[in-house]
């Protein structure tokens, strides 16, 4: 049986970096952020889960600054493990707690390269999990995904949930991430319940999107429609350089954690300096309700054969950094985004706005629909699966 415990998000300040070595400032400042959280949390049940948002270690410039990917990797990502894990590590064996947090780092095979990662850490200090994140806030993200070098992937990890959405089954339950921008796809939540996830990281996202109930609205919703939780701290205030005297609120603030029926049942609105979000996970009462509940444990009521036919045709372009570093920002609004947004309208899942040139006729015989001929876009945005 795995009692009920606590479970804790940093909300730090930070500092972004120009080299790997500025991050030492950052985590010096969340083993401080972490004996005040502990305080006062661990005084009625056991804190047993510690969350560390997005951003804590190196912030954000490679994103604001629009820098060049291969020079991010080579000055600034992290390896895993690595130094900075390694003191993470001790922090998680001086608290006893599980340790979710994230880096951008390297892979071994792609030295030029650099992912978005996060990761678990156990309260011996050993990495449980690594979970390489799949969506971006594009156009703005400089790290790739392993849809962007998705053959390679799939040959070397295999074409499974375990190679795209990890879990890892722990002794407080079994722990998945979902970063950031990835709590906005659904399909990262099922995903990750289909593959026995309880309890999620998700963090960060940035304000307008949590002063506008993005935030809220997506973690309660995959936590619900998959009976998990989902941890999701935010940042604090972000100092652009290590000597910046001023923070910035870019987060917004607004973290939280939401239980298994998507109930909030930890929040934190201030972002005025450093802080943390703390709440109860009980995995016993998450696993009674998935086991007797008739009507809200949604994953057994899946259709999959239906949900296979939405899916079947691509839509965003795979391996796309097979033989390119992903380029600027400007490139990838030109090249990418606004050729998706095409593709949509080219095959008539979206229609053009008002005043828009080209807007299409209706085929003849199916109102609302165009003829066959014209149902898909230009050939550089087609992609077969």
């Amino acid at each position: 049986m795995i009692e009920p415990y606590n479970a804790v998000g940093l909300i730090p300040t930070f500092w972004g970096i120009r080299t790997r070595a500025d991050i030492g400032h950052n985590i010096e400042h969340l083993e401080s952020l972490t004996k005040a959280a502990f305080w006062l949390s661990n005084l009625d049940i056991p804190v047993r889960l510690l969350a560390i948002p997005e951003g804590a270690l190196q912030g954000f410039n490679d994103e604001i600054l629009d820098a060049d990917h291969t020079e991010y990797a080579h000055t600034c990502a992290i390896d895993i493990p690595g130094p900075e894990t390694d003191r993470l590590a001790a922090l998680a064996r001086k608290w006893n707690v599980f340790l979710m947090a994230q880096a951008k780092a390297r892979h071994p095979d792609w030295p030029d390269l650099f992912f978005n990662v996060g990761f678990v850490l156990s309260p011996e200090g050993e990495i449980v999990l690594r979970h390489h994140k799949l969506n971006a806030l594009l156009p703005v993200e400089r790290s790739v995904s392993p849809h962007d070098l998705f053959d390679w992937w799939v040959e070397k990890y295999g074409r499974t949930l375990d190679a795209f959405w990890p879990v890892a089954d722990t002794e407080i339950g079994r722990l998945g991430v979902m970063m950031a921008m990835e709590g906005s796809y659904p399909e990262n939540g099922r995903g990750l319940a289909l593959n026995g996830a309880e309890v999620v990281y998700r963090a960060s996202l940035p304000a307008p999107f949590t002063e506008n109930d993005f935030f809220e609205i997506s973690n309660r919703a995959r936590a619900l429609e998959n009976n998990m939780y989902v941890v999701a701290p935010n940042i604090g205030g972000y100092h652009l350089y290590p000597d910046s005297p001023h923070a910035i609120d870019a987060g917004g603030g607004r973290s939280m954690i939401v239980n298994y029926r998507g109930t909030v049942v930890g929040k934190q609105l201030d972002t005025n300096g450093s802080t943390y979000v703390s709440g109860v996970i009980d995995i016993e009462a998450l696993r009674h309700h998935r086991a007797n509940a008739q009507i809200s444990n949604w994953a057994k009521d899946i259709r999959a054969e239906l949900a296979q036919i939405v899916y079947e045709r691509p839509v965003y372009p795979k391996n796309r950094y097979l033989d390119a570093k992903p380029p600027k920002h400007e490139e990838f609004r030109r090249e990418v985004t606004e050729r998706q947004v095409e593709l949509l309208q080219s095959r008539d899942i979206w229609r053009k706005p008002a005043g828009a040139a080209d807007q299409a006729a209706p085929a003849p015989g199916r109102p609302g629909r165009k003829s066959p001929s014209r149902d898909f876009g230009p050939g550089p945005v087609e992609h077969t699966p």
